[in-house]
């Protein structure tokens, strides 16, 4: 069920091979283990959207898009899975690592009043720029572990169910 979900929801792999900004991968994109939808693949596609979303770091997406071809994960759920760290989320996003950084670190939580200005970045950078790093590795290293042995077991619980519902079939005929 969730598996045709999944293939509807997902781009043609041909559009996306052919895609102007995505030339530069070349044949990379060819491997069809990076379109397939196995547990393996997909498991591993959650895990390296997941860490790649809580890094704090530009051009996530293309990273997110070089690991799951490295590995052979399944390209478009890591992709997605990235966005959701977004305009919206980076904010709240943000301030829970720092504040999972500082716990950690034991340092008490520096007062940040917002200046949108480059001076301020600067100032306030070196307060806060290990809390956010270590906060952010936890939060990533976490929510990818746990994302893939969930969808791993998930997709293993719904195998069995499928195997125990065409046992039951065939023994009721």
């Amino acid at each position: 069920m969730a598996k045709k979900l999944i293939k509807r929801l997902m781009p043609d792999a041909h559009k996306v091979r052919s895609h102007k900004h995505l030339k530069f991968f070349g044949t990379l994109l060819h491997d069809p283990g990076l379109w397939h939808l196995n547990r393996r693949s997909v498991s591993g596609g959650v895990a390296v959207g997941l860490f790649m979303a809580f890094t704090p770091m530009p051009f996530q997406m293309i990273l997110a898009a070089v690991i799951a071809i490295i590995f052979r994960f399944n390209l478009p759920i890591a992709v997605v899975l990235v966005w959701i760290s977004n305009p919206l989320t980076v904010g709240p996003i943000t301030y829970f690592v720092y504040k999972l950084g500082s716990l950690l670190l034991g340092l008490p939580a520096h007062e940040i009043v917002f200046e949108p200005t480059w001076a301020w970045l600067m100032t306030e950078l070196k307060w806060i720029w290990r809390p956010i790093l270590l906060g952010s590795f936890v939060v990533s290293s976490v929510s990818a572990t746990a994302g893939y042995f969930l969808i791993h077991a998930l997709w293993r619980m719904q195998v069995i169910r499928d195997w125990e519902r065409r046992k039951a079939r065939r023994t009721s005929s």
